[in-house]
């Protein structure tokens, strides 16, 4: 699984005009599952970004996690996340899981964060979404859990 995490102001989705999920401050999380990823993966990801301490202190340090200044995540799921520019110019998303191994793990990744006492907001999953947010910053972190110990 990958994440791109970026620490926001405020963040929302819409589909067709309508806004599905809207949060302030927090962590818009574009979630990318990949083929053999599992729950493990998920759970790893979540407790670790539940936890990343990427906010500022009294003293200007990133030292504050999400839960320390009762921020929210905006979680939506991203196949792109695992395209494959190496050949011609059309990307290959073969890395990418499946929507039916996908879908449950995002949402399962979404229930663990939740879990975390973080509130969750989300998009839909696999459909047209226009996302805008207030970067705060900038903050962004990518992390894959082929670089964590699982």
């Amino acid at each position: 699984m990958k994440a791109i995490i970026q620490r926001v102001k405020s963040a929302q989705v819409d589909i067709e005009g309508k806004t599905v999920g809207k949060i302030g401050n927090g962590f818009l999380i574009l979630l990318g599952v990949r083929q053999g990823d599992d729950e493990r993966h998920a759970k790893v990801l979540a407790d670790k970004i539940s936890v990343l301490r990427i906010f500022t202190d009294e003293n200007d340090k990133m030292n504050l996690s999400l839960k320390d200044i009762g921020g929210s995540a905006l979680i939506i799921s991203n196949f792109t996340l695992y395209a494959d520019c190496s050949h011609g110019r059309r990307p290959s998303f073969i890395a990418a899981a499946r929507p039916e191994t996908a879908e449950p793990l995002y949402e399962y990744f979404c229930g663990v964060v939740s879990g975390n006492d973080i509130h969750v907001e989300k998009g839909v999953f696999g459909a047209d979404m226009q996302v805008s947010l207030i970067n705060d910053g900038p903050v962004t972190i990518d992390i894959d859990t082929k670089d964590l110990k699982i």
